[in-house]
């Protein structure tokens, strides 16, 4: 659900500028480097800025689209998720070439896997198939340049891309899925009931149960997907474990409609969803988040965690989920123009300034510190330029935003912002040896291996 950038006026000369920062492992951020940014760092020209169309990330990649419908790339690309036709991590961004002639509308990036939609309506797939998420279900475990999904006949209008699987929705607004993510869950949870088939399949099978609607837009968490309908409709399916669903069950195998009444009888207009949380605007502009909260990821603070670790100590109960994180409206965040949402942090546009909140390990909250941020602020660096676009990587952030004349002449924006001090730029520095030496540390687990949460695997 991006919107568009607002042209520069001529009357008030500004240029616009495209920033990173946050987890940077794999050269995410596509500033030349594997080292994780605490504060947001404005990127090389690569592309006009001002043709900056979208902006979306995945486990360790990045993807930009252009106003001409170009694609750049940069990150982690062991399983080829970039599309570049190898498989070696690029620490720039990069044109994708072998989609030149081919206008790209948006794309959706998954943990390891990228879901591609052209301009024309036909979607594209690349990088690991190990869970049959690029929807060719007898194609290699791997794929390393983007190929088009071939079941997918009718015009598709959004793609999305969750851990391990993906889903499509069509002109008509009919919903496919693909990709077995949320089958392991789904069978612990359902007590040997079958599984409708769009869980298990490895290519695009219509989910049942939204027959009576129409979706405009598709959601993919870790472990759940949402469909937004035409007529303002929220439904929601998958795991329950964190309340991401607003329902009491576990596990939802068909689609749900959460109730008017939890919007406060208010129009969805607008949905986002990070891998446990989501997040939604309705008509008024009113944002409503829930959903796991254990690292700010809401925006507010609960009255309690006792039942997080309850539900990490006792999985033996199907619905031992944390009851408390119902729906509830940020009112800070009404009116936003602009949302993105990583694994379980946030990006914000309101009232024209950068703000962010959420897991901060990696800097991805661009406060030049590692502490979780427990509501919405201002992303200080960037509070001299006036917003565009934001978008989230599982732990990393990017922004574009307008600056004002006088920084388009080259001053550094930190001069006009209320500078950090010196006990802060310590702890920047020391978060950045922590992480150098965290990642010597760590070591790569297979796609098999992810657990409930695949930040262990690394970022």
């Amino acid at each position: 659900m991006e919107r568009e950038p607002c042209a520069a006026s001529e009357a008030a000369p500004a240029a616009p500028a495209l920033f990173a920062w946050g987890a940077n492992s794999y050269g995410q951020l596509g500033l030349g480097h594997k080292e994780d940014v605490l504060l947001p760092q404005q990127l090389n020209d690569f592309c006009k800025p001002e043709c900056v169309r979208r902006i979306t990330g995945g486990g360790g990649h990045s993807a930009i689209v252009t106003d001409g419908g170009g694609l750049f790339v940069c990150g982690l690309n062991k399983d080829g998720q970039l599309g570049l036709g190898h498989t070696e991590d690029v620490l720039y961004f990069t044109l994708c070439k072998s989609l030149l002639g081919c206008p790209i509308q948006q794309v959706a990036c998954g943990w390891d896997f990228t879901i591609i939609l052209t301009e024309n309506g036909q979607v594209l797939s690349c990088g690991s198939n190990s869970f049959g998420q690029l929807g060719v279900p007898h194609g290699p475990r791997r794929c390393v340049v983007p190929q088009a999904i071939e079941l997918l006949r009718e015009k598709v209008v959004c793609v999305a891309a969750g851990l391990r699987h993906a889903l499509a929705a069509t002109v008509s607004g009919i919903v496919f899925q693909w990709g077995t993510g949320l089958a392991s869950s789904g069978r612990r949870s359902s007590l040997r009931q079958t599984l409708p088939l769009f869980l298990t399949a490895k290519e695009p099978s219509r989910v049942t149960g939204l027959e009576n609607s129409k979706a405009i837009c598709v959601l993919a968490g870790s472990d759940h997907s949402a469909s937004l309908t035409d007529a303002g409709e929220l439904y929601v399916w998958g795991s329950n474990k964190h309340g991401q669903l607003a329902a009491q069950a576990a596990f939802l195998p068909v689609p749900q409609k959460i109730e008017a009444h939890c919007f406060q009888n208010e129009k969805v207009t607008a949905i986002w969803s990070g891998w446990t949380h989501l997040i939604a605007q309705t008509e008024t502009g009113k944002v409503f988040t829930w959903g796991r909260a254990d690292y700010g990821q809401l925006g507010r603070k609960l009255e309690s965690h006792d039942s997080w670790k309850l539900e990490k100590q006792d999985s033996s109960f199907p619905c031992s989920r944390p009851q408390n994180s119902p729906l509830s409206s940020l009112h800070c965040l009404t009116g936003a123009t602009e949302v993105s949402c990583g694994s379980e942090h946030n990006l914000a546009v309101i009232g024209g300034v950068c703000h962010s909140w959420g897991w901060n390990e990696h800097g991805m909250c661009g406060d030049g510190t590692e502490a979780n941020v427990w509501a919405p602020k201002p992303v200080q660096l960037l509070q001299s330029a006036s917003g565009l676009l934001v978008g989230c990587g599982a732990g990393h952030s990017l922004a574009l935003c307008q600056l004002p004349a006088y920084l388009a002449l080259g001053q550094d924006p930190r001069a006009t912002c209320s500078p950090l001090d010196a006990t802060e730029d310590t702890k920047s520095q020391e978060g950045m040896d922590k992480r150098r030496n965290w990642k010597e540390r760590q070591s790569e687990t297979s796609a098999q291996s992810h657990s409930d949460n695949p930040r262990s695997e690394g970022l």
